[in-house]
């Protein structure tokens, strides 16, 4: 337990010490975000705002979950390192990360609102996600766990296997989906980062539950058997560190934007945490604002292709608010009190399925 608490310390220290001379870099080479022309007119006031702040995010990630590591083995020469689980997740998150950074690259570069072109966005994920998902059913620990079946889960695995193939077309889709639904979310000061604090807290307790219910310690009927769940509480509080750094220079008026190098990695690290802790559709309530929000831009394109009408004066549903005169931060405040429900609803969830009846 005392690694999750230096993970999330160092990385906040990372994080906070890192940004203000990131925010400078941007500023000096004019890499600001392109506000949409579409867009709310309160918006054109964050043209040139400084963005890819998703950079320190994965930075202070990596450090603090590294560092955990290094500082364990330092105090006990004996204590295990990384695991499998946890580098799958990483390499997710870091690698969708990477993606992001190529489009916020582009949009800078070019000047314009729209970076990679959707195709080669999908591609790149496709590679990242396909490599995370085929990877997580091998390296069996000694129990013969891997870091997650191919099967879909709830608050555990349930029902037959799925065909290698279909499992991977599944985990591709959460992550492709969610990637997309984090950053359809970023689109006000501070509302994706809060709301990713708030899953990633979530994790945190999950990771450490599963771990003192372990089939490992205790072969009962309502014990876990999930490979690693101590060093994935680890990823997320080391993730969750890292955000609250950044949150502290995105809260509004924010001085900087994760941009698509944070939505994305955040976004694949959130699916990455809930395939390996047998959670995947536990998910929707994890991530119930981000669900909220997506769906909001499926209704609002389908209503406008079947019938010429807009259900939501602008969509993501965070602008419609936006248009009917709310502030932004009483949207951003009210928007992470929804997600702290949904989470405390999937949480409460978790434990009254373990309690034994």
């Amino acid at each position: 337990m005392i690694g999750i608490t230096i993970a999330a310390a160092f990385s906040l220290i990372i994080s906070m010490v890192l940004m203000p001379p990131l925010i400078k870099l941007l500023y000096r080479f004019k890499f600001g975000q392109e506000v949409r022309d579409d867009g709310p007119e309160g918006h054109k006031t964050k043209q040139g705002t400084p963005t890819m702040g998703g950079i320190v995010i994965i930075l202070g990630a990596v450090v603090g979950y590294f560092g955990s590591h290094l500082v364990l083995w330092l105090i006990q020469p004996t204590a295990s390192g990384p695991t499998a689980s946890g580098l799958l997740v990483m390499f997710l998150f870091v690698g969708m990360g990477c993606v992001g950074f190529l489009d916020d690259f582009i949009k800078i570069y070019k000047r314009r609102s729209l970076g990679l072109r959707s195709g080669a966005k999908m591609i790149g994920q496709a590679i990242v996600g396909v490599g995370f998902a085929y990877g997580v059913t091998q390296f069996p620990n000694g129990y013969g766990y891997t870091p997650a079946a191919p099967q879909l889960s709830f608050l555990r695995d349930f029902g037959p296997p799925l065909m290698l193939g279909v499992f991977i077309i599944w985990a591709l889709f959460l992550i492709v989906g969610f990637s997309n639904a984090v950053n359809l979310t970023d689109g006000l000061d501070g509302l994706a980062t809060g709301a990713v604090i708030l899953s990633l807290a979530a994790y945190v307790i999950i990771g450490n539950w599963q771990l003192r219910q372990s089939c490992v310690e205790a072969l009962t009927s309502s014990c876990y058997t999930v490979r690693d769940p101590l060093d994935l509480a680890v990823v997320a509080s080391a993730v969750l560190g890292s955000c609250i750094g950044f949150l502290w220079f995105n809260a509004p008026p924010a001085k900087i934007f994760m941009g698509d190098t944070g939505s994305l990695a955040l976004g694949g690290l959130i699916v990455g945490l809930a395939i390996t802790t047998r959670t995947q559709l536990l998910l929707l309530l994890i991530g119930g604002l981000f669900v909220i929000i997506t769906m909001s831009v499926m209704i609002q394109i389908t209503s406008f292709r079947l019938t010429g009408k807009r259900v939501f004066r602008m969509a993501p549903l965070q602008h419609h608010f936006e248009l009917k005169g709310w502030a932004e931060t009483t949207i951003v405040i009210r928007f992470w009190i929804i997600q702290g429900l949904f989470m405390a609803i999937a949480i409460g969830l978790f434990y009254l399925e373990w309690m034994p009846s």
